[in-house]
């Protein structure tokens, strides 16, 4: 199995001599990988994939967004951007979303990896290296599972919401400007102010 690093480009970094053969395997290894500082590592496309952390002039709409969505959160969830695993057995998948909204009970476990099924909201702040994962496997994903996907479109100043999920994905999708308001449904039920992304 090759590991990747996304930067610009895909660059591989390292040949596992006995590749994973679970998905169990999988997410041992990225539990036990030295990362480097700044990279975080997640399961995409059934590959183990290092990717940077968000860059700095991200910190202030993803601390926007957490704010507003925090005072909105269901009961007993919380809003955070720390570097957490979820993982979606059933598409043997592995993702560290750059923001999140989950039930605070699914930190109690044992592990290193949080159930998917804890989150209530993901959002995702684009780049070059990761913006095809965010539009299309991150959202086919979530969109089974997750109540509400925000893909923040760094490049395009633009902010996507997808909600209702089902079997075959979400069913509705609202696109706004950064700058116009953004209203993000049940289980939030609230409007998000985009001035400042």
């Amino acid at each position: 199995m090759t590991v990747t690093i996304m930067t610009e480009r895909t660059t591989p970094v390292e040949t596992l001599s006995a590749p994973p053969t679970t998905f169990e395997d999988l997410l041992r290894t990225v539990a036990e990988m030295d990362t480097p500082v700044g990279f975080k590592a997640e399961l995409i496309r059934g590959k183990i994939v290092v990717s940077p952390f968000s860059k700095l002039r991200y910190f202030r709409p993803m601390r926007a967004l957490r704010e507003q969505l925090q005072s909105h959160a269901p009961k007993g969830h919380i809003a955070d951007y720390a570097p957490f695993l979820f993982r979606f057995p059933a598409a043997e998948r592995g993702y560290g979303p750059d923001l999140f909204v989950a039930d605070e009970a699914a930190f109690d476990e044992e592990g290193r990896h949080a159930d998917g099924a804890a989150l209530s909201l993901v959002a995702e702040f684009t780049s070059v290296s990761t913006k095809d994962a965010d539009w299309n496997e991150k959202l086919e994903v979530y969109g089974q599972l997750v109540p509400v996907y925000l893909v923040v479109d760094m490049q395009e100043s633009e902010i996507t919401c997808f909600s209702d999920p089902s079997p075959h994905g979400y069913r509705s999708r609202k696109t706004v400007s950064f700058g116009e308001d953004l209203h993000v449904p049940e289980p939030f039920d609230c409007t998000v102010d985009t001035t400042g992304f």
